[in-house]
């Protein structure tokens, strides 16, 4: 006999019958697919000496889509069954109306595995985690009289997917992540200053949950705000910009990131549209969006179309030489999918998103690099920014960042925050540093009501004429 189940998703829907209501959904349409996804979580912090949130959420639904040109009508449920899926097909098939499409070649297949499929949550008790994130606050503490408080988060998730197309394909994928987040608040003379660390991935917590791990994050969020303690006023106006390697790439990852996805350049909204093929940065400046990253947060074996992730080359030697696609605005572009159209949850219609965007090393060390600055800034550290899409102006705050005065790193910094645009900073790029680096693997990035993991990375960049926004002189 057949197997017309889903594994090895198990639901209450019949394979065969799937299809058919499938095929029902997109006649006369151009693309479309049926989206299962189940997920758990799990969620524990450790705030203040004493463990504050202990939460668990499971969840789980469909996606039925059917794509006509630009439109899409999209139907979803939290109930797996052909009933709900039937409501489904009579709503997604008001946007295809008499059709007329001719349906899109499947996306290729793949065997390549990029992470495991066991559940994070597992690799310890409920018991075992909150006796570490007990550790960790203890740990804290310890490392200085000044600190007086200490928040410590463990979070694990595991989704499983299957996804499938009218011509019979199914693909699944089974997803984990996990991550791990330390903050540290110190106190001397009345003044309160924090530093935060974490790392995570698609990978089980044990790494995480090891003494070695959690002991170096916990030092390097104390070192943070101990160097914030010491702060100084930062200072305001136009000048040259270091940043670090790693975290800083959230400022690549928003100023021109969004702008490289192929729906803004479809539309004509994003300040890149139409430079195909043009020089947007200095030589030397090559900046990738890779999915297929060994167990990095920001990785997919393949993306929540199907589409194995890619490794798409952004910028090329200063050149736009690609866009990161989902397969509808690909279509309608006539270029291939990248692998980047991704979901939040079987909630949502998918869409180009980034995975893991990064830029390449140059050939400077990041002494050369700071010798060149007569006065600026060195930037190590982000926390949050906006970005206009349109014109690509970004703002960002730094939480960590030092004063640099003929090349030599000074007093560090407090209220630095760095003001310009994507396409010109990308101009003013002078030097690329020797010293790529991803970031620890906690980042999330929102787009149109959203949220995705994603990854980022650099290496130390010189950046002239920054306008810098402080509160000194």
């Amino acid at each position: 006999m057949a197997d017309t189940s889903f594994r090895p998703f198990e639901t209450a829907l019949d394979k065969d019958r799937a299809l058919a209501l499938v095929r029902e959904a997109v006649a006369g349409a151009d693309d479309g697919e049926l989206f299962l996804e189940r997920r758990r979580s799990e969620v524990l912090s450790f705030d203040d000496g004493r463990l504050r949130t202990a939460s668990y959420d499971a969840s789980e639904g469909f996606g039925l889509r059917a794509v006509r040109g630009e439109a899409a009508g999209y139907a979803h449920s939290t109930t797996v069954d052909e009933a709900a899926l039937r409501r489904a097909v009579a709503t997604t098939r008001l946007a295809v109306g008499d059709g007329g499409g001719t349906l899109a070649e499947p996306p290729a297949g793949t065997n390549r595995k990029l992470y495991t499929d066991a559940d994070p949550m597992e690799d310890a008790g409920f018991s075992g985690k909150v006796d570490v994130l007990r550790e960790i606050d203890a740990y804290a503490r310890a490392l200085d009289s000044r600190v007086v408080q200490v928040s410590a988060t463990l979070a694990a998730s595991h989704q499983e997917v299957a996804i499938l197309r009218p011509e019979g394909g199914l693909v699944t994928d089974t997803r984990p992540m996990s991550r791990l987040n330390i903050s540290v608040i110190v106190e001397e003379n009345g003044r309160r200053e924090g530093g935060t660390a974490g790392a995570g991935g698609r990978a089980g917590l044990l790494a995480l949950i090891e003494p070695g791990h959690w002991q170096e994050a916990a030092k390097e969020a104390l070192r943070i705000a101990l160097v914030n303690l010491r702060a100084e006023a930062a200072p305001a106006g136009v000048m040259d910009v270091v940043l670090g390697p790693g975290w800083p790439g959230i400022l690549l990852h928003e100023a021109i990131g969004h702008g490289l996805e192929g729906d803004f350049n479809r539309k004509g909204s994003s300040a890149f549209a139409g430079l195909m093929g043009q020089q947007i940065a200095a030589k030397g400046v090559t900046v990738l969006d890779d999915g297929t990253l060994p167990d990095r947060r920001g990785s997919l074996t393949v993306d929540d179309e199907g589409t194995p992730s890619h490794r798409t080359t952004l910028i090329e030697d200063g050149k736009l030489v690609g866009y990161m696609q989902d397969r509808q605005n690909a279509r309608l572009m006539g270029v291939e999918a990248t692998g980047n159209g991704r979901r939040e949850s079987y909630a949502h219609i998918p869409m180009p998103r980034m995975t893991n965007t990064y830029m390449l090393s140059g050939d400077s060390t990041p002494a050369d690099l700071l010798t060149d600055v007569k006065d600026g800034i060195y930037a190590v550290g982000f926390g949050g920014g906006q970005v206009d899409i349109t014109s690509g102006k970004f703002v960002f705050s730094c939480t960590e960042a030092y004063r640099v005065k003929d090349g030599k790193v000074g007093a560090p910094v407090k209220g630095a925050t760095l003001i310009g645009d994507g396409a010109t900073a990308l101009q003013k790029i002078r030097g690329i540093g020797n010293d790529l680096e991803l970031d620890p693997g906690i980042g999330n990035c929102g787009k149109a009501g959203q949220w995705v993991p994603v990854g980022v990375g650099q290496p130390s960049l010189l950046i002239g004429g920054l306008t810098v926004g402080g509160s000194g002189t």
